[in-house]
């Protein structure tokens, strides 16, 4: 299914895929063309969000009711819509009016909108679209963003999927609409892998799960005989690196997503935080303590002798790549208490970046290279962000919040959050850099540290 899709998607890429039966482009107003139009309707998502933007997002329709895998063509189509308007509402940015607040919309519309009605119901944009059953099996979804004010179209997409994987299609969609509207890259079409526990608080059973960036999807990949621990993504996201402890001795596993197996890299050593790949997938960091020091060390990912990275006195640990490999980010208490440091690849040139008063933990390269999250540690642990030369600190939540984790576009982050008391549970939130979008992510059961996944192809 991943393969047909991902084939249909590049494809549709070079030529979209709005087939024969697809409603002809509207035509464009020639007189209008040549007038000065109004300013781009856009969204910013530097400051806080005091009036997200009304864009409507009704029901999708279908030229032809047909039964699929995934349900009947025009029960997808509403389906279609909410997925999109539940992924843009969840920004914070904008303010969807849903399918059950809007009329239907005739198949012929879908390339020529009737303004008129649009305008009336507040929007300023407007998401339409179509469901097509193919004779292969497949589905394709045509998806449009049209300005109401300006009346003119800004952009358009077209996916083929299987019916198995239908929910990417809409936030491919939506992706495309965040992506148009705010200048930003898009992040929706991911998926998030964490650790799903149950049980009293002495005795939790850990799992490692996996679901897409709104909680659907969800799946357990591992069942519980043996703790894991701090999961996280391969640069090709065809397998996953995480911690466990099988018979009560740590080793670093890579998980293989296609056929289910775990594959041991480094064995019988004392582990501490997340091992992470390299931006290349050749390495991965991990921490090892070693007559009374514990250090940073990369192994190849294909498993092999440690490098070791880092010799101060004391424990060094939480090592993460920037963007583009070069450098990486990690936490130390060689200067009496925990404080991030910045260090070439190699373990050269370390340098203390964080001296904004109390302790930080859990350091994590933003996608973009632009900041570095964090734990700030001190009466309550909170999630907060720097540069990576130390400045800008900036504290985006305040409860007993860690293990910070960014979406694909460097614009969320993700993180879990504790409960009070011994019997506290942890559940898996996002927080934007603003710090004033914040949510609650479903899952099942508890949830521990989350991982968010590069954006799918």
């Amino acid at each position: 299914m991943i393969r047909s899709l991902l084939v249909a998607l590049s494809v549709t890429t070079a030529v979209p895929a709005f087939a024969q039966d697809a409603p002809a482009p509207a035509p464009q107003d020639q007189a209008a063309a040549g007038q000065q139009g109004p300013a781009p309707l856009e969204v910013s998502v530097t400051g806080g969000v005091s009036a997200p933007m009304p864009i409507a997002i009704p029901a999708m329709p279908t030229a032809q009711i047909v039964s699929t895998p995934a349900g009947s063509t025009d029960v997808l189509g509403r389906q279609m819509a909410d997925i999109i308007a539940n992924d843009l509402r969840n920004s914070g940015l904008f303010t969807p009016l849903g399918s059950n607040q809007l009329r239907p919309v005739a198949f012929p519309e879908v390339n020529a909108p009737q303004f008129d009605y649009w305008g009336g119901t507040g929007a300023q944009a407007l998401v339409q679209g179509f469901v097509r059953a193919n004779g292969d099996g497949n589905l394709t979804i045509g998806c449009y963003l049209y300005d109401v004010f300006s009346k003119v179209e800004l952009t358009r997409s077209g996916f083929v999927v299987s019916p198995g994987d239908w929910r990417r299609a809409g936030h491919k969609c939506a992706d495309m609409v965040y992506a148009r509207l705010t200048g930003e890259g898009p992040y929706f079409d991911s998926r998030v892998v964490y650790v799903s526990e149950t049980g009293p608080k002495g005795k939790r059973i850990k799992r490692l799960a996996i679901m897409d960036q709104d909680g659907a999807n969800h799946r357990f990949l591992t069942n519980g005989q043996s703790i894991v621990l701090t999961p996280r993504f391969a640069p090709n996201q065809q397998s996953i690196v995480y911690m466990s402890y099988e018979n009560d001795r740590p080793s670093i596993y890579v998980y293989d997503l296609g056929s289910g197996r775990p594959r041991r890299v480094v064995q019988n050593v004392s582990l501490t935080f997340a091992p992470r790949f390299s931006p290349d997938g050749r390495y991965i960091l991990f921490s090892m303590a070693q007559n009374g020091n514990t250090d940073i060390y990369r192994v190849s990912s294909a498993g092999g002798t440690p490098q070791r990275l880092t010799t101060s006195p004391g424990i060094d640990t939480g090592g993460s790549y920037s963007p583009d490999g070069s450098r990486i980010a990690f936490e130390s208490d060689r200067s009496g208490g925990q404080q991030i440091y910045v260090m070439n690849a190699d373990g050269s040139n370390q340098q203390r970046i964080s001296f904004g008063g109390g302790r930080y933990a859990t350091p994590v390269w933003s996608p973009r290279g632009d900041l570095i999250a964090f734990t700030k540690l001190g009466g309550s642990f909170r999630i907060g962000t720097m540069s990576p030369s130390g400045g800008g600190e900036k504290i985006l939540t305040n409860g007993q919040d860690e293990g910070p984790s960014w979406s694909p576009n460097g614009r969320v982050i993700t993180f879990y959050r504790s409960g009070a008391g011994s019997g506290g549970k942890a559940d898996l939130w996002m927080v934007d850099l603003t710090g004033q979008v914040e949510r609650r992510i479903p899952t099942p059961l508890d949830g521990s540290d989350p991982a968010w996944g590069p954006l799918r192809p």
